[in-house]
């Protein structure tokens, strides 16, 4: 049998984004906000997540910003990590602390997750950096603790982390922190890598200048 399909990478990318503007209600966000929701639906196939992807108001741009001057980029797992698309001379300034050295011990000294004590290491990087959260509920809720108790403010936290527990709730806490953390995220169960890292690469087009 001989399936009948689209071959052409340029159609397929064109027509994948024709059928996102047409089917998902991007008229929730700006033009910045857009291109990026934009970017999460294609790489998750659901336009319904528009009236789940909320934008802190100074997101979008405090990220842009921050790329654009080679800010730091923190990853909570190496899925996320490898998804980023970043020019190679800026390879060395992405980060994931998971496999450090040091992540078990502190683990098992604060009986955590690999994925929240590797968040302790976070904070001599963190400051102004854009952080991006696509697997663990446990980094984002440590995240947030570690910032009101004083950790260096981020420029943008893209919180997508997934799952059934704590997902939901980390990033309900992301929106409500008392110290109003910029943040793109996508409230309720769903996320991943694949959205948290086409948040950032939307981000880092539109900083780069690149078109949609």
């Amino acid at each position: 049998m001989k399936a009948d399909y689209i071959k052409s990478p340029k159609k397929i990318y064109q027509l994948s984004f024709e059928i996102v503007q047409k089917e998902a209600n991007l008229s929730l966000f700006d033009s910045t906000e857009a291109k990026i929701a934009m970017r999460v639906i294609h790489a998750s196939g659901m336009p319904e997540i528009c009236n789940d992807l909320k934008f802190s108001s100074t997101a979008a741009k405090e990220a842009i910003n921050a790329l654009s001057q080679k800010a730091n980029i923190i990853c909570d797992c190496n899925m996320v990590k490898s998804g980023i698309s970043i020019p190679d001379g800026d390879k060395d300034r992405v980060y994931c602390f998971l496999d450090h050295p040091d992540v078990l011990n502190i683990a098992d000294n604060e009986q955590t997750t690999r994925s929240a004590a590797q968040v302790k290491l976070w904070r001599e990087y963190q400051g102004g950096a854009v952080i991006v959260i696509g697997n663990a509920p446990t980094a984002l809720f440590k995240l947030i603790e570690e910032i009101t108790l004083g950790a260096p403010m981020p420029a943008a936290v893209l919180g997508f982390p997934v799952g059934f527990v704590g997902a939901s709730e980390s990033k309900a806490l992301l929106t409500q922190a008392q110290f109003k953390i910029p943040h793109i995220t996508l409230l309720g169960r769903r996320g991943g890598s694949a959205m948290a890292a086409a948040a950032l690469n939307a981000l880092m087009r539109i900083s780069l200048g690149h078109e949609q």
